[in-house]
C-alpha cells in the first residue's frame, strides 16, 4: 500500500475556480514515461474511473490512477501563481532529479 500524496488548500481552491467553467471535472494527476529526465508529469481534467485513486475536499477532487501512485507516493500536489507563470506543481520525495521546467523527473 502507498502513502497517497498530499493536496494543497491552494490547488483545492484553483481547482474550484477552474471547475465553475468546467462542469466539475476533476483533476487528473498521471506519471507517464518520456520527458527530458525519464518521466513525465501529466495534469489534466477528466472524470474519475473504478481504478483511481480519489482525494477529496470541499467537493473538489484530485484522482490518480493506479500505475502512477508508486511514483507519486508522499508527494505533495499545489499550485503556484509566479511571475514566470501560474501552474499546478508536484513536490515529489522520489524524484532524484527534475528538469527545469519541473514537469520531467527520474527516480
Amino acid at each position: 500500500m502507498y502513502l497517497p500524496p498530499k493536496v494543497t488548500r491552494r490547488a483545492f481552491e484553483r481547482l474550484n475556480e477552474i471547475n465553475a467553467a468546467n462542469e466539475g471535472k476533476a483533476l487528473r494527476i498521471a506519471v507517464e514515461g518520456g520527458g527530458c529526465s525519464g518521466f513525465q508529469y501529466e495534469i489534466s481534467l477528466g472524470n474519475p474511473t473504478a481504478e483511481d485513486l480519489v482525494i477529496e475536499e470541499g467537493g473538489e477532487k484530485v484522482i490518480i490512477d493506479s500505475a502512477s501512485l508508486p511514483f507519486l507516493e508522499n508527494a505533495i500536489i499545489d499550485y503556484s501563481d509566479e511571475l514566470i507563470g501560474a501552474r499546478f506543481v508536484i513536490d515529489n520525495p522520489n524524484a532524484t532529479s527534475s528538469c527545469g521546467c519541473g514537469t520531467s523527473f527520474s527516480i
